[in-house]
């Protein structure tokens, strides 16, 4: 692992960051913390938060943000303006009025497995497991597993093919 991208961008905040061989990042991101495999691409205004990975050969289009609990397996295409989310309450305060900080909230970690492929827009609720080689429509918000190989879009996200079906052999009766 390497401390610093194999290219030169501006208005870059990299801290902490455990960089693989090869990966590029675009301006304008916030990376700290986290974890970014061999040959990932990170495009501009992207911010991926402590505790976060983001796997091998990986594309991570404009405007994404990838929260700490999120875990980006290899070969993984996420689309622009891409939200990741890790908290299924979440308040500012505590029931006392204080702000909420670090121990006031429960982190549930967020995967998406090898080869899956993330619309543009889309939304990934806290908890969400999306399966190798799955596709998520742009728009839809997934608020549930997506089983390996399936198709998902809508909101809420709605199976539109499964992964079984795309393998049938088609006929012409």
């Amino acid at each position: 692992m390497a401390d610093r991208p194999a290219n030169e961008a501006p208005y870059r905040l990299l801290d902490d960051v455990a960089f693989g061989d090869g990966v590029h990042v675009g301006p304008f991101t916030n990376l700290y913390g986290c974890q970014v495999g061999d040959g990932a691409r990170i495009g501009p205004f992207v911010e991926i938060q402590r505790g976060a990975s983001v796997g091998e050969r990986c594309k991570i289009s404009s405007h994404t943000f990838i929260c700490e609990g999120g875990v980006v397996g290899d070969e993984v295409f996420i689309g622009h303006g891409v939200t990741f989310v890790n908290d299924t309450r979440p308040r500012a305060t505590n029931d006392d009025g204080t702000l909420q900080g670090s121990g006031d909230w429960e982190l549930i970690p967020t995967l998406v497995e090898r080869r899956a492929s993330i619309g543009s827009g889309a939304v990934i609720l806290a908890g969400v497991r999306v399966g190798a080689g799955a596709l998520v429509g742009a728009g839809a918000v997934v608020t549930r597993d997506v089983e390996p190989g399936d198709t998902v879009a809508g909101v809420p996200a709605r199976v539109l093919a499964r992964a079984a079906d795309l393998r049938a052999p088609h006929s012409n009766g």
